[in-house]
């Protein structure tokens, strides 16, 4: 059954998509949460940013702070590429050994790896589909302002320092629209999963 990569920018409701998915059975991959597990305290990845950027990037119990990190790289694209030269491999190797381990436990299952770095990190990957949530920059940037209480200089920086749009969707096998209501994003949705679910059906 598919791999699908599950992508799109900051605040794109890419989120919203995944937990639908979810909902329907797919087994969730979030890349995210697995960039936080490869940063824990003692991991090799902690010790390479603080090499990299400074011991400011860390607490006082040794964890990293995320916050002082976004604030040191975003907006500056050198320090991007090199904290991503850090952190994609650990967090490739561990996500292909999700991958495995899910279609290991269900041959057919559905798995939705949800990345947001996919155009910079993951595109030439062997995925069976790639779903681009999608929405203006300009939407993200006012939902980030309104919903997360973001300036609108910080949150045009968190958008520069992703992959612009025409990049992501260069990659898609499918759009969702997601600038709209969220009964529409929910409706591209159950569409997406009536077509990659067709083929388990067939076989029940």
């Amino acid at each position: 059954m598919p791999l699908i990569a599950l992508t799109g920018g900051i605040a794109s409701g890419k989120s919203t998509v995944a937990r639908r998915l979810a909902e329907y059975g797919a087994v969730i991959v979030d890349a995210d949460a697995i960039v936080r597990e490869v940063q824990q305290p003692g991991s090799p990845v902690l010790a390479d940013i603080a090499d990299a950027f400074g011991d400011g990037m860390l607490r006082s119990d040794g964890s990293l702070d995320r916050a002082a990190l976004g604030r040191h790289v975003f907006g500056h694209p050198d320090r991007v590429a090199r904290l991503n030269a850090l952190v994609h491999p650990a967090v490739g190797e561990e996500s292909r050994r999700r991958f495995a381990e899910a279609f290991a436990a269900d041959p057919e299952a559905v798995v939705v790896y949800d990345v947001p770095l996919l155009a910079e990190a993951r595109a030439d990957d062997a995925w069976d589909l790639v779903v681009v949530a999608h929405a203006p920059a300009s939407v993200r940037e006012q939902r980030m302002v309104e919903l997360r209480g973001m300036t609108g200089a910080d949150a045009r920086a968190r958008i520069a320092s992703q992959a612009g749009d025409d990049e992501r969707l260069t990659l898609a096998d499918v759009v969702i629209d997601t600038a709209g209501s969220l009964e529409h994003t929910i409706a591209q949705t159950d569409a997406l999963w009536e077509r990659v679910s067709e083929p388990r059906r067939s076989l029940e």
